[in-house]
């Protein structure tokens, strides 16, 4: 279960499970079990409820009552560690030792802060005669004796999901004590989880510094500046551990994933085969070769390797969703049963099902059965959005005060401020608009480098935004207007100088970045020499696209029809008010057009690039290079009309779309700037 879902636990409900446990704690467990069944009729899958149930079942001597409730937990909440730990109690009443120790083991593979599972452990360890793992054992207890209560009822609780419960926890302890590296550590840890990456970078590098050879923590903070998109910083610090120990796995696992984002996939091909031959049913391992594969374009190799991963784990929804997500893969009548089947088992995770369902979706589509593949198209958006945290609001609101502060006259008083180089091309615009077939055009130039989507300025609004942000006063673009012509020069040399990494030395390169759109006005003040071309689809087409993709990671306006209408609709005020501002600073390419025409389309971008016409650009199918959005097959094709109008076949259930878009369907076309010369 994912941790939001655990933490968000309504007050009522939590007023009686607390009701419970003190229940429990004064020895009424009749009294307890009654209360537990009675919450559970109520909130029939409430991890608690039905935990606490089984443990005064088994206190009560009920251990067959509590097995069949732990079987019933499991199925909704496989990774809680206390249902295995629950579990090994029962067997331990029934003198099952085997059954004890797997149990136990499970439990403390989930969660290692459990110490009353170590015990037991160690207990029956002996009690069979195995001292060596009696003594493994006896060490884990010892080293939770080390560490403050505080610390190891946090890590139990983020183990099992509870990042209010563990940061409630940890912090006020810390606040107390000052500096205690596993307690400093797991706030960091639950920074992490949150996606406060920053304030999980600081703590971590205060950890180092007061212990260097804290090998977990320096893991750690290798793992956060992956994530904040630092490879090359990334890379270094996990040659740190392979230094100290060059076989482990979950570095070397790293250390591969550093070498996707810097765009080394041969490096990371080999890498991932080498742990695979060590480790042939790491089903995660599986997919992360194959998306390598993908990228490198050798799709017959990525399909085994997909296939691979679901032979691996059947449920592996993400190993579904990505042969999907090659556009060209055409599913079996077996393969759409097993995914069917998986879909519909209650032990299938969240995060599976709704992959599952955008890989059905594809599949009925290509079926040409547009009742069902809306169904699981429908079913999955609805899934995936139930996790989402995403506000339209803010956006909106960003693009509100982007209009108030970023002023034509702002703009004239902050003439050519950035760095002159213009060797950036940025091509900005919604998902799925055909923005990876620019990038495909210009990369078959001589000149240009072809890159990816580069997240460098999203971190540099990050930075601007500041710690603990106001999402909705946000302090950025405000602060566009305190900063001096030098702070934005620095800006600039340092997007190029931290891009640098991703290029070979051809003189321009393109980064990719859709949503890059809201942030222009920057980008004009940090680079006012770089080439700016906004990749336009027209919105049906575009906004139905994204409705039936799944994306890695972020993109959550894409999963309702009203969230992706909405951010249309505020991608056409924005980029409206770039237009008026800055008139000609930004070229517009609508998709439609260059599928049309694409000579004419194909010279007129060149020209506004300031570069010569080169013939490989219109035979851009032909160029080799990593691609790694969902376009990545499609754009080693020539072109091709048949994406054009797929919308039109689901259009008796896009009327909600239709109405709103609005006048969107008609604006989108109406705002179309001149070249600056």
């Amino acid at each position: 279960m994912n941790a939001s879902a655990v933490d968000s636990v309504p007050a009522s409900v939590e007023q009686d499970l607390q009701r419970i446990r003190q229940l429990q704690n004064d020895g009424q467990h009749a009294q307890a079990l009654q209360a537990a069944h009675a919450l559970a009729s109520d909130v029939p899958d409430n991890r608690d409820a039905l935990y606490l149930a089984a443990r005064s079942q088994r206190y009560l001597g009920k251990i067959d009552d509590a097995l069949k409730t732990l079987a019933h937990l499991e199925h909704s909440h496989p990774n809680f560690s206390r249902l295995h730990e629950e579990r090994g109690h029962c067997y331990v009443v029934m003198r099952d030792a085997p059954r004890a120790i797997d149990a136990l083991l499970r439990a403390v593979n989930i969660n290692p802060a459990l110490p009353s599972s170590w015990n037991l452990l160690e207990g029956l360890y002996r009690m069979t005669g195995d001292n060596a793992n009696a003594a493994t054992a006896a060490s884990h207890v010892a080293t939770l004796k080390r560490l403050a209560p505080e610390v190891v009822s946090a890590t139990s609780s983020f183990a099992d999901g509870e990042l209010d419960r563990a940061e409630s926890t940890i912090r006020p302890y810390l606040l107390r004590v000052g500096n205690d590296v596993e307690g400093m550590r797991l706030l960091a840890r639950i920074g992490l989880a949150r996606d406060v990456l920053d304030d999980a970078e600081i703590l971590l590098e205060a950890v180092l510094k007061i212990a260097p050879n804290y090998h977990p923590a320096r893991f750690d903070y290798a793992s956060v500046l992956f994530e904040r998109h630092q490879y090359q910083r990334a890379r270094e610090e996990v040659e740190k551990l392979l230094a100290a120990d060059p076989r482990h796995p979950d570095y070397r696992v790293l250390y591969a994933s550093t070498s996707v984002g810097l765009g080394e996939h041969d490096r990371a091909i080999a890498l991932y085969q080498e742990l695979l031959r060590e480790a042939p049913q790491a089903a995660d391992l599986h997919l992360s070769l194959a998306h390598s594969l993908k990228t490198q374009g050798r799709q017959a190799d990525a399909v085994d390797a997909y296939r691979a991963a679901i032979a691996a784990r059947p449920n592996f929804g993400d190993a579904y969703w990505s042969l999907a997500n090659l556009k060209t893969y055409r599913f079996t009548d077996e393969e759409i049963a097993s995914m069917r089947a998986e879909e519909a088992s209650p032990a299938t995770p969240l995060v599976d099902r709704y992959h599952l369902c955008f890989a059905l979706g594809k599949a009925f589509e290509d079926r040409s059965d547009y009742a069902e593949s809306w169904r699981y198209y429908e079913q999955g958006n609805s899934l995936k959005r139930s996790e989402s945290r995403y506000r339209p609001e803010i956006l909106e609101t960003n693009t509100r005060k982007q209009i108030e502060v970023c002023t034509r006259e702002f703009f004239v008083n902050r003439a050519n401020v950035g760095d002159p180089s213009p060797d950036p091309i940025f091509i900005v615009g919604l998902p799925r608009a055909g923005s990876t077939l620019l990038e495909q055009i210009l990369a078959s130039h001589s000149l240009v480098e072809g890159t990816q989507e580069l997240a460098d300025i999203p971190r540099i609004v990050v930075d601007l935004q500041g710690r603990d942000p106001d999402l909705d006063d946000p302090r950025y673009p405000a602060v566009l207007a305190d900063m001096k012509p030098e702070d934005f020069r620095r800006l600039g040399e340092k997007y190029l100088r931290d891009t640098r990494i991703y290029r070979s030395g051809k003189p321009y390169f393109i980064d990719k970045m859709p949503n890059n759109f809201r942030h222009i006005g920057l980008i004009h003040l940090m680079l006012p020499n770089a080439k700016i071309i906004d990749a336009r689809r027209e919105p049906m087409a575009c906004c139905f696209s994204n409705l039936k993709q799944l994306f890695a990671t972020g993109q959550e306006f894409t999963y309702s029809i009203e969230d992706i209408a909405r951010y249309y609709r505020t991608y056409l005020d924005v980029m409206q008010h770039w237009d008026e501002v800055l008139p000609g600073r930004v070229l517009r390419v609508y998709h439609e057009d260059v599928v049309e025409d694409l000579e004419s389309n194909v010279r007129r971008i060149l020209d506004f690039c300031d570069l010569a016409f080169e013939p490989a650009c219109l035979e851009f199918h032909k160029t080799e290079r990593s691609v790694r959005t969902a376009s990545s097959e499609q754009v080693r094709r020539p072109i091709f009309r048949d994406g054009l109008d797929q919308w039109a076949k689901f259009e008796s259930y896009l009327d909600p779309l239709k109405d709103m878009l609005g006048d969107a369907l008609v604006r989108y076309r109406m705002d179309t700037p001149a070249a600056r010369p």
